[in-house]
């Protein structure tokens, strides 16, 4: 309990009653009018709430001013990722795999084996295409020989339509002989005739005697039997050459067609037989009424200079069955190719320089053509797709730099890139299932385009960027746009599109005229 020694100044003491009984209670002594008021001494204290508000209102300035300036200069978005071609390794050739040289994971070179399957039945094929090509080239020595033959055949029985022509003229030459001495003969008849007479007359007049009378009869019938011997052989040379044996009414037994050594039949049979040889070597008049003089000046003009043996080295390249035999080599060779091409498909090499993944095949499996082995994913082409708003396209454009931020590596690296193109559509319209808004149940959302952001001075052996990465791209909308089709939403175009037109249809082979 407080003493009176220890209460404070200014107090006193009162005993107040309560049911509890008798309690010292302490109150505050009334002050005295009189008394002097005595006012609390003033220290004076240095502005720190001042110094502080400054000093934050500089550091909000300091910060503030080139983060806002920095805002109003950049786009950026936390909606990218990177991105890279997928190469899908599959063979060109079924077989059994014999070994597989590359794991999951594993970094590979352009022109590295990933998978060998199993070379043998390829190896016999190719074998066996070799010796279709070794039979081919067979077929086309012989063939060369074979038309070598027919132009010889060909040559025989062109010689042999000259001769029958010289024959036809030959036959001419000997019925006019013939006519000759048909009449020598009608004359030595009409001398003979008038001598006989003559004998007759005397023997009349016993002039002469009865022996030349009979010598002079005997004169006459020979005449006569010569007369009709060479009558006779004047018809036989006419029939000989397609005549009538007797000439027409005021003609001679000499006059003939000048065109007969054209058209006898010896003669159009020995064309018939030539144009029979020289049809395997691709050679035809232009037409089956040509006489042998047109069929020979057509076939001659092959040549400017007329030169036969220059003419016949050109049937022997033309010739068809050659070229046939030439074509059945060349088919044997592209197969013999395509019988190694498949052997080397054996082995399965890496397209590009990447790293591999999903891999799914194993040796023994057997594997189809076409069937998915395994992916390489580029570590040199990639880009980023980032997806801005449709609200922050308006500043940008190709050739824009930006700044590429990865959460792998937090704010240690940063990445330069260049805007090198924009999708033709947004995210929504280019998905599977396109939302339709006309259905009336329309909700505005605001649309996200990709854009597309190439890597600059990227090398992924001093730090590389995996594939589906998130990345944060800042885009410099001051600076500006540099490269290829700067400054534009759509890229340049490469080159007119080549107009492909109809092709003209293909003319059918027409054999060579003579």
């Amino acid at each position: 309990m407080p003493t009176e020694e220890s209460k404070p100044a200014g107090t006193e003491v009162q005993n107040r009653v309560g049911e509890g009984g008798a309690k010292a209670v302490m109150v505050p002594a009334p002050v005295p009018e009189s008394a002097p008021k005595v006012e609390p001494e003033k220290t004076h204290q240095p502005p720190t709430k001042l110094i502080i508000l400054a000093v934050v209102v500089l550091a909000i300035l300091a910060i503030g001013i080139p983060w806002v300036v920095h805002s109003l200069g950049t786009v950026s978005t936390d909606d990218a990722y990177v991105n890279s071609y997928v190469t899908f390794t599959a063979p060109r050739v079924a077989g059994q795999v014999k070994g597989v040289l590359v794991e999951d994971n594993q970094r590979v070179a352009k022109g590295q084996v990933l998978v060998e399957l199993d070379p043998e039945p390829y190896q016999v094929q190719v074998a066996v295409q070799q010796a279709a090509v070794d039979v081919a080239q067979s077929n086309l020595v012989v063939a060369e020989t074979t038309v070598r033959g027919q132009i010889a055949q060909a040559r025989s029985l062109r010689f042999k339509l000259q001769h029958t022509i010289e024959d036809v003229d030959n036959q001419v030459a000997a019925l006019r002989t013939r006519s000759a001495v048909l009449d020598q003969s009608k004359a030595s008849l009409v001398l003979a005739q008038a001598e006989f007479d003559r004998a007759k007359q005397l023997l009349q007049g016993k002039v002469t005697s009865p022996e030349e009378y009979d010598k002079r009869m005997e004169t006459l019938e020979v005449a006569k039997a010569q007369v009709a011997q060479s009558l006779e052989s004047v018809g036989q040379a006419r029939v000989a050459l397609g005549l009538s044996r007797e000439p027409a009414p005021g003609t001679k037994a000499t006059d003939v067609p000048d065109d007969l050594d054209q058209n006898f039949s010896a003669v159009r049979q020995a064309l018939a037989e030539l144009m029979q040889a020289a049809a395997p070597l691709g050679v035809m008049a232009s037409s089956y009424n040509f006489t042998p003089k047109q069929v020979l000046e057509e076939f001659y003009k092959r040549d400017p200079g007329g030169d036969i043996d220059k003419i016949y080295a050109g049937l022997l390249e033309k010739a068809p069955s050659l070229k046939k035999a030439q074509a059945k080599l060349e088919e044997a060779k592209r197969d013999l190719e395509k019988a190694n091409l498949d052997l080397r498909y054996c082995t399965i090499r890496a397209e590009i320089d990447g790293v591999v993944s999903r891999r799914n095949v194993n040796p023994g499996n057997h594997v189809q053509v076409g069937q998915a082995l395994m992916t390489l994913r580029s570590l040199k082409d990639i880009w980023v797709d980032a997806n801005f708003k449709e609200t922050q396209l308006r500043d940008l454009r190709i050739g824009q730099k930006v700044r590429l931020k990865v959460d792998m590596y937090g704010g240690k690296r940063e990445f330069e890139g260049r805007i090198s193109g924009f999708t033709i559509g947004t995210g929504s319209t280019l998905s599977l299932l396109p939302p339709q808004n006309a259905t009336g149940n329309f909700v505005k959302v605001v649309q996200r385009l990709p854009v597309r952001i190439d890597l600059v001075n990227y090398n992924p052996d001093e730090a590389v960027l995996f594939v589906g990465l998130s990345v944060e791209p800042e885009v410099d909308i001051k600076s500006p746009p540099e490269g290829p089709s700067a400054g534009k939403f759509l890229q340049d175009l490469i080159g007119p599109a080549p107009v492909v037109g109809l092709a003209e249809p293909a003319k059918s082979a027409e054999p060579t005229k003579l």
